[in-house]
């Protein structure tokens, strides 16, 4: 490796390219901003509904709109970005925005584990305590595990960038089509890595280990509890409304899960790789509001109401002006 540094600040970060047919990378920059329209319309709304309803000011909405925010930075990091390349060519990028969208992704994945293991308590409290529940999760309460997840995954994943950054760089190419704190570390100067690798198998095994923790607990009791309690419609509607949060949860293991095999395959096409590189920010962003939204008895109801209301609205005002022109013509 060369030993020549390179001052970041003024540097242009070269990212891997597509190897495509020009008319495949416009099909795939097309499929790329329908899913990324698709999810900022999905997310925002559910953003908009849980803030302009405040029956919906409960924990579990406050935090799934969280997640919410959380979703859309961590597709926001990529996808546009990646749209962009793909229909103009051009893979340069400064130092200061491949840092940024290094930090948005690491970011996504550590909150997104840490606010779905404080939705998995939220559910527990609910269900196997419900006499204590608003004694428990009270607003108090709720601030500080949503400023918990959001600062706790912000200084973890600030001690990983730390670690990287302190290194010189000597290269500007990166072998990958996004930024990544893995692929910066790649083109430091840096000899020995020993201490980032393992703080970064440190804090993944922190985050995933307090998202299983929290999940296993949390359902093992949920479910004794459930089988305890002969009330069959109580029972059904808590393991509806757990089946929502495990669903999303299992979503985005399985996201996290299929890049590392796949990585295990050397003879992995780069891009069938890159595209389960892009599943990881893809797949639960988009699909978390609708599963919500589908199986949440009160999102689906305020959903309804807020177009049934805009639709019988615009009806209204079309009839009227219709009633109006026609006044006027005779």
């Amino acid at each position: 490796m060369s030993n020549r540094t390179i001052d970041v600040l003024d540097a242009v970060f070269t990212l891997a390219s597509f190897d495509m047919l020009p008319e495949s990378k416009y099909i795939t920059a097309f499929i790329g901003i329908m899913i990324y329209s698709f999810t900022l319309l999905c997310n925002l709304t559910l953003l908009v509904v849980i803030a302009a309803n405040r029956s919906l000011h409960e924990p579990m909405y406050l935090f799934l709109f969280n997640l919410s925010v959380n979703d859309l930075i961590g597709i926001s990091g990529i996808v546009p970005r990646v749209i962009s390349d793909l229909l103009s060519d051009d893979r340069h990028i400064s130092f200061p925005a491949c840092v940024i969208q290094a930090l948005c992704i690491h970011l996504y994945g550590g909150a997104t584990l840490l606010i779905l293991s404080v939705m998995a308590f939220d559910r527990y409290i609910a269900i196997c305590h419900p006499l204590r529940y608003h004694s428990i999760m009270t607003k108090s309460t709720v601030k500080k595990l949503i400023a918990f997840s959001w600062m706790f995954d912000f200084l973890l994943v600030g001690g990983l960038f730390g670690l990287t950054l302190r290194f010189p760089f000597c290269k500007t190419v990166l072998a990958n089509f996004y930024c990544s704190n893995v692929f910066l570390l790649r083109i430091t100067c840096a000899t020995d890595t020993t201490l980032n690798n393992i703080y970064g198998l440190f804090i993944t095994a922190i985050l995933h280990g307090i998202g299983l923790f929290s999940v296993v607990f949390s359902y093992t009791w949920i479910l004794f509890t459930c089988f305890k309690n002969k009330d069959s419609d109580s029972k059904t509607k808590a393991l509806h409304t757990c089946a929502t949060h495990l669903l999303v949860f299992l979503i985005y293991e399985f996201s996290g899960i299929i890049i590392v095999v796949a990585h295990r395959f050397p003879n992995t096409p780069q891009n069938l790789l890159n595209l389960l590189r892009m599943s990881f920010v893809i797949f639960p962003p988009s699909l978390n509001p609708i599963i919500y939204g589908v199986k949440t008895k009160e999102i689906r109801s305020k959903l309804k109401q807020v177009f049934v209301h805009r639709t019988v609205s615009i009806i209204g005002n079309t009839v009227s002006g219709l009633q109006k022109a026609r006044k006027t013509a005779q």
